[in-house]
């Protein structure tokens, strides 16, 4: 409802609930309680007539699905890009029957985070899904989230993480990253808990992808917003797959090589350059399959993301990053790699977040 009412005061601005009601074709009874419990959104004057309540951006995911990145970029793209808008505020709907997979979750809280640090006013409203916050909030979700972020009908006293914290046999709650002070911990605890739901098989793998990750965040964070990581596994779906996300607001990967690439790497540089590809696609895809592309003088270095790729490969997994503006997916099967997935000209998210996801026999 909260949705359809910003659009009808944006279109008439000040009239009353009862017309409000019959343009909507709702109970007046219905729209009148509404608006009087979203007073953070809707502003009554004298004369009982209602507007909006400096709200300028609208972002709202679809209903009755499970969301994933193509759906949340989807939803970003519906609107002027929150980061880069003049907007002072950005209102995020999750709707009725709206479900966050992993990897939407981990670019919603970056993003909020993003947006908070940029004095922005961002309220996420879970007041249509309710299960969905639960949810979140059993991820450790709002204790990675900026405290300056509203959260409609309420943010939770306590996080159900705290509560459950490490008694799951399918969740690792969101760990932070600091890159200033990190819990080298943290990769260990993700991988015991990867090999209780995949097997011993992959003990040694599994650690190379988490602690390699792991390093890459610390190396290329900036902004003062710690980076994250955490793991789900959704054993109902068919095949059954486990997602681990990492995130950071940092620089990101084409924003750290880019600048130094011509000069450092001129042969490589010269070659994508003749070839008229995109040199986003070309640098990410040599950074995950080749590796030996860094900015540090050391022949070792470079070579964390590729050895993560390889993993990938021997187990047929996916591989889903995201940049400041552009995405690409690699996903392999049989040890081949199939059509690289590559989406440019995205709404601005800082940093890199990368989506591993290991589909289990």
């Amino acid at each position: 409802m909260l949705d359809r009412i910003l659009k009808v005061l944006q279109e008439t601005p000040g009239i009353k609930a009862r017309e409000i009601a019959k343009k909507l074709q709702l109970d007046k009874h219905d729209v009148n309680k509404f608006l009087h419990s979203h007073t953070e959104s809707f502003q009554i004057d004298n004369n009982y007539c209602w507007i909006n309540k400096n709200i300028d951006l609208i972002i709202k995911f679809p209903p009755h699905c499970w969301v994933d990145c193509s759906l949340f970029e989807s939803a970003l793209e519906g609107v002027e890009s929150p980061l880069e808008s003049d907007a002072n505020s950005v209102f995020i709907i999750i709707p009725k029957g709206c479900k966050l997979l992993l990897e939407s979750i981990a670019r919603l809280m970056a993003l909020s985070n993003q947006l908070a640090y940029k004095n922005k006013e961002v309220t996420l409203d879970f007041t249509e899904q309710p299960a969905t916050l639960s949810y979140v909030s059993r991820l450790g979700f709002f204790e990675h989230l900026d405290i300056k972020v509203n959260v409609l009908p309420s943010r939770p006293a306590v996080s159900r993480a705290q509560i459950y914290n490490q008694n799951s046999d399918s969740v690792v709650e969101f760990a932070s990253i600091d890159p200033y002070s990190p819990d080298k911990s943290i990769p260990k605890r993700l991988k015991k808990v990867f090999v209780e739901i995949a097997g011993d098989k992959y003990d040694q793998d599994a650690y190379t992808v988490l602690s390699e990750l792991f390093g890459n965040v610390m190396e290329h964070s900036k902004l003062p917003i710690p980076g994250f990581i955490g793991l789900q596994f959704y054993k109902k779906t068919s095949p059954p797959h486990i997602q681990t996300v990492i995130s950071d607001s940092g620089d990101g990967i084409l924003g750290t090589l880019k600048p130094i690439f011509p000069d450092k790497y001129p042969a490589q540089y010269q070659e994508i350059k003749d070839s008229g590809e995109d040199i986003d696609l070309e640098l990410l895809k040599r950074v995950f399959l080749n590796g030996r592309i860094s900015r540090v003088d050391d022949p070792d270095r470079g070579l964390g993301l590729s050895s993560s790729s390889k993993v990938a490969q021997k187990y047929s997994a996916k591989i889903l990053v995201r940049q400041a503006n552009c995405e690409i997916g690699l996903n392999f099967k049989q040890g081949h790699l199939k059509p690289v997935n590559f989406k440019a000209g995205l709404p601005l998210i800082f940093g890199t977040h990368i989506c591993f996801d290991f589909e289990l026999d």
